[in-house]
């Protein structure tokens, strides 16, 4: 029986594919969910696993072709064509089977949460051979926002390895395969083995060979691979990575043309002999490639403009020091700083709504609640928890919130929607000594608040000079919706409920 390979959805807008890479030759014996070849779109690039167990048949679309969704790439004779494979297995054959048929469970890809498609496999926890435990932790995905750990679905011995560290998986790929029993998980170490094997024998390339559809590109634009920077795995080059390198040369300067080495997209300078043994490279995660395309997309896409203004925090100060003990006491959570500024926030975004809405297309889209967004500094990269309908919160409320997410962010267990959906959000600088900065937007957002570090100055205050404990603030916002009138209103708003926080209880 023959079954075809067809082009899966490629996702919202993205009508065609060009085929990239084919990891498999026809006559190759092939397993379910098995890697068949790499679609390459203009955005991202699509692994197509096998449907099914057999033998590869004939291949419709070669490498470099263009094909739309659901066109025909390749077929596969399954049935008998699928003998050979498990009868190629050593002599305890006949103890295969049953942990094939009855003993044997998939890890798959966990989901990944909403507009994540793909993951990066970074850690296995757990090799061949090693038993585990059900829900024992087997390996660790790497999204652009969020890491995922895969926990073991049962108890048994991990027989194979499917995507090994540094695999880029889809949302429905198989990671690995775990055997019920010992028995059944001794031949299954023989697969893995064949499957580099016939990785090595498809071109040692396929991981580092550039896409065909690149290849063709760089040759129309008169580029050579040196000047393009890869963005595949293991930097592959591909065809968005030479359109970038072309529109890069394209807005260089104009003087820079007399000297062609100032349009090379090479960012590095030559490095000293002397210096270059005591460098070391490390790849960038995906969740900090996210960060750096994030920040310059808002720079890029956004009228930034920050104005500042100082505080006060003497009444807060006394507030908190006079009610801190009660207030942990019997709410279980210490009373901090960010409630405080969490509410002066709210209340100002009362009085200044464009700070709380975002702008699409020629429309401006004004939130009637605040989701709070509480930025937060992890060993990965910074994050961004939301507080949802913090504008409804209490100040116990809001401080139990704020450790949770800080302590699950720091743990790297915030899912997807707990990131998503902010309409305001909060930098605190200060926690780590910053005494002044201008925080950059988290898009789609049109406000972010600086919060900065604490100092005692020296103050006029009813024509004396006293040392008060002063904070500077800062608020970024997209001047294309919020005017400079607003964004200093809602400053001083905050500043007038922080130096008299009574003002928050009074609604004033």
């Amino acid at each position: 029986m023959s079954i075809e390979v067809r082009v899966p959805t490629l996702g919202e807008s993205v009508t065609e594919a060009t085929v990239a890479t084919w990891f498999k030759k026809p006559g190759d014996a092939v397993a379910v969910d098995e890697m068949l070849c790499e679609l390459e779109t203009d955005k991202v690039t699509v692994e197509v696993p096998s449907p099914a167990a057999g033998v590869m048949g004939e291949i419709v679309a070669a490498e470099g072709e263009t094909v739309g969704v659901d066109a025909l790439l390749a077929t596969i004779a399954a049935g008998e064509g699928a003998a050979p494979a498990p009868a190629a297995a050593p002599s305890p054959a006949p103890a295969a089977a049953p942990a094939a048929s009855g003993g044997s469970v998939d890890v798959m890809v966990p989901t990944l949460g909403e507009s994540v498609t793909e993951a990066t496999v970074s850690t296995w926890f757990k090799q061949v051979g090693d038993s585990v435990a059900q829900d024992e932790m087997l390996c660790e995905l790497e999204t652009d926002k969020v890491s995922v750990e895969v926990p073991a679905p049962t108890a048994g011995v991990l027989a194979e390895i499917v995507a090994p560290e540094g695999t880029t998986v889809d949302a429905t790929a198989k990671l690995a395969v775990i055997s019920g029993a010992a028995a059944g998980a001794a031949p299954a170490p023989s697969a893995p083995a064949a499957a580099p094997a016939a990785g090595t024998g498809d071109g040692g390339g396929k991981d580092v060979a550039n896409a065909p559809s690149a290849e063709k590109a760089m040759a129309e634009a008169g580029l050579s691979a040196d000047q393009v920077t890869g963005s595949g795995r293991d930097g592959r080059i591909m065809k968005e990575d030479v359109a970038n390198a072309v529109a890069a040369a394209a807005t260089a300067p104009a003087p820079a043309a007399a000297a062609p080495a100032p349009a090379s997209p090479a960012p590095r300078a030559p490095v000293a002999a002397e210096d270059a043994g005591r460098e070391e490279r490390v790849r960038m995660t995906r969740l900090r490639q996210t960060i750096a395309k994030r920040l310059k997309d808002a720079q890029n896409t956004a009228a930034i403009l920050t104005t500042y203004n100082e505080v006060d925090m003497t009444e807060v100060m006394a507030l908190r020091s006079q009610y801190k003990d009660q207030f942990e006491k019997k709410h279980g959570v210490r009373l901090g700083f960010m409630s405080f500024f969490t509410k002066a926030c709210c209340h100002a975004l009362k009085e200044v709504p464009e700070v709380n809405a975002e702008i699409d297309g020629t429309d401006i889209v004004y939130k009637n609640f605040v989701h709070m967004g509480v930025a937060a500094g992890t060993p990965q990269g910074l994050v961004v928890p939301v507080i949802r309908d913090a504008d409804s919160m209490s100040f116990a409320e809001i401080e139990k919130a704020i450790a949770e997410k800080g302590r699950r962010a720091r743990d790297g267990k915030l899912s997807m929607a707990e990131m998503q959906g902010g309409t305001f959000t909060i930098s605190n600088g200060g926690v780590y000594g910053s005494l002044m900065s201008s925080p950059i937007l988290n898009p789609p957002q049109s406000g972010i608040l600086g919060m900065h570090k604490i100092q005692d100055r020296p103050m006029v205050i009813n024509g004396e000079i006293k040392i008060r404990p002063m904070m500077y603030l800062a608020l970024s916002y997209d001047h294309r919706i919020v005017d400079g009138k607003g964004a200093v209103t809602f400053l001083v708003r905050v500043k007038e409920a922080l130096e008299d926080p009574r003002r928050l209880l009074m609604d004033l």
